[in-house]
């Protein structure tokens, strides 16, 4: 129980700083600061982070638990963290539904194609991660102007973030989507900044927070894991022993 408290103390933290540093992007695009001195190739190297930071998330839906020892998340959860595909049993069936314990506990995680179940939060962060990389390279490599409506691709870019956060509340194939737009709507802020103030340093602030953001939602995934598992009631289950 204490490790729980543990946990949801620090997911409020997590939470209050991710909803600062989104009301600190509406203030940069409210009041855009006068920047002198554009470096040349910003784009270009700002561009090149963001396309990192894609690949990677892609790469992580493939092996979350690699990722999840990067952030050193779950270090010590037996279910194996957000999203995780670490092996593990339910009871004594060693069966999994999209790689979570094939509980009903978790239905909301999973949907169903041909009888398969798949991860409805990996396969919208999977989704995601190559419409921004697409976009990411399109804006960032290209000749794409969004000087004009940089406000409004900002604001979408903070709703898809805000709705990404609380992934956690949704099911199936809205689970799916959520997911999806958290990944884009971190592109379209990208953008929206680099399109209206036109600054390195302010660019390489909205990709530290886009980091953030992403550490955010995977402990805001491993807290519904954590959550999902204490309220179980089967007995002798493996995924909490």
């Amino acid at each position: 129980m204490s490790r729980q408290r543990s946990i949801k103390s620090d997911i409020k933290y997590q939470l209050l700083m991710s909803f600062l540093g989104l009301f600190l992007v509406v203030l940069l695009i409210v009041f855009p600061p006068a920047v002198i001195g554009d470096v040349p190739w910003r784009k270009q190297v700002i561009g090149s982070l963001f396309s990192i930071i894609c690949v990677l998330g892609v790469l992580a839906v493939f092996s979350p638990t690699k990722c999840l020892k990067i952030f050193n998340i779950g270090k010590k959860n037996t279910n194996g963290g957000a999203d995780s595909a670490k092996p593990i049993s339910h009871g004594t069936s060693n069966s999994l539904a999209g790689h979570h314990p094939n509980c009903g506990n978790y239905d909301a995680h999973v949907f169903w194609i041909k009888g398969k179940a798949v991860c409805a939060a990996c396969s919208g962060l999977l989704l995601g991660g190559i419409l921004a990389l697409g976009g990411a390279t399109v804006y960032f490599f290209g000749d794409w102007k969004v000087a004009d409506y940089s406000f409004w691709i900002v604001l979408l870019g903070v709703a898809g973030i805000s709705f990404g956060l609380f992934q956690f509340k949704f099911s199936g194939f809205m689970r799916l989507s959520v997911n999806t737009v958290f990944v884009f709507g971190a592109l379209l802020i990208m953008i929206g900044i680099d399109g209206l103030v036109h600054s390195l340093v302010f660019d390489l602030f909205a990709v530290s927070l886009v980091i953030f953001w992403l550490y955010t939602r995977i402990s805001l995934s491993q807290w519904d894991h954590e959550v999902t598992c204490s309220s179980c009631e089967v007995e002798n289950c493996k995924v909490r022993e």
